[in-house]
């Protein structure tokens, strides 16, 4: 007999075998058009990035590779190889990774290894840290096959020693138009990953830790959401959780770049800012972008259907610098 009690129980075994349903459907490998984002203006990461991503790779494979070509740049500053020194002449170098299921791997203050952003994944997949700092990274690095080498270049040196003359420490805003090395990207399946990577401040005093080895302040991902990296004075960043904060952001609905508007503007509330640059760069699962920053000059690059391109962020501050 076909009582109420057996059409309610079975409506709701109904209404739970669509939830089960639409949550399968939503996990579901959708194929998408990849994109691959970079702080500053780094057309070679994102193109290696952007053709592995076409080529079917994954968007954890893309972004370690993506950075990479930048670490192993001489001519690059403040990244990896060729790095400026700490103020003892020391290159010390901050990574992260972080993958679309949450894992994630850091390094900092590690020394002689030219591609920090590997150790840290190597650090994520086969360690059960999230961070290792130091001689205890390097020796880490080591035990995984990793050559220790020399990282200071002829370049870097006569820098130092130039500015050992007066040593003095004074924030640059957008050196050499370019710092940190942040980059996001999504996969032919919707998935997003992270990588962060720098030199850190040219002449810090020896041990210090930005914020991009720090997973919340210069790099989130969470792959229901979307991901966010930042560059510039790291202190600033890590007193916000800023990249966290623009994620989640995202998750109440906004869009990337209000996200990272209301980012730079809780820094200005709180923080003296005259001096200091800071930039966000975010993605959605819609593969949609912004970025804003506190002065003017910070730009990011893409690469999406097999075009790469420069676009400028716009600025709390609306003066232009000379």
């Amino acid at each position: 007999m076909y009582t109420r009690r057996k059409f309610i129980a079975l409506s709701a075994l109904g209404a739970a075998l669509s939830s089960v349903s639409t949550r399968l459907m939503a996990k579901r490998p959708t194929s998408t058009s990849p994109v691959a984002v970079a702080t500053w203006r780094n057309f070679a990461a994102v193109t290696t990035a952007g053709k592995l991503l076409e080529a079917g790779g994954s968007a954890l494979d893309a972004v370690e590779q993506g950075v990479r070509v930048v670490e192993a740049n001489p001519g690059d500053m403040s990244v990896g190889y060729g790095g400026r020194p700490d103020r003892n002449g020391d290159v010390t170098l901050d990574a992260c990774i972080m993958d679309a299921q949450g894992n994630c791997g850091s390094v900092c203050f590690l020394q002689h290894i030219k591609h920090p952003v590997s150790v840290a994944r190597k650090v994520m997949e086969n360690t059960p840290h999230v961070i290792l700092a130091g001689q205890g990274a390097l020796e880490f690095a080591l035990s995984q096959g990793f050559e220790r080498e020399v990282l200071l270049t002829d370049a870097s040196i006569r820098e130092w020693k130039k500015w050992k003359k007066k040593a003095e420490y004074q924030p640059i805003i957008n050196i050499e138009n370019h710092d940190t090395i942040g980059m996001l990207t999504m996969d032919q399946q919707g998935d997003i990953s992270g990588a962060c990577t720098t030199s850190g401040l040219a002449y810090k005093l020896p041990g210090r830790v930005g914020d991009s080895p720090i997973i919340g302040a210069g790099l989130f991902v969470d792959n229901e959401v979307g991901g966010a990296t930042a560059t510039g004075m790291g202190e600033a960043v890590l007193k916000t959780l800023g990249s966290f904060l623009v994620v989640e952001l995202m998750r109440q609905g906004r869009s990337p770049q209000a996200a990272c508007e209301e980012a730079v503007k809780r820094i200005v509330s709180k923080q003296r800012f005259d001096n200091i640059q800071v930039g966000f760069l975010a993605m959605n699962k819609k593969g949609q972008t912004g970025a804003f920053c506190i002065q003017p000059g910070f730009v990011y690059s893409t690469y999406k259907n097999g075009k790469d391109e420069l676009h400028k962020s716009n600025s709390f501050v609306k003066k232009a610098r000379d």
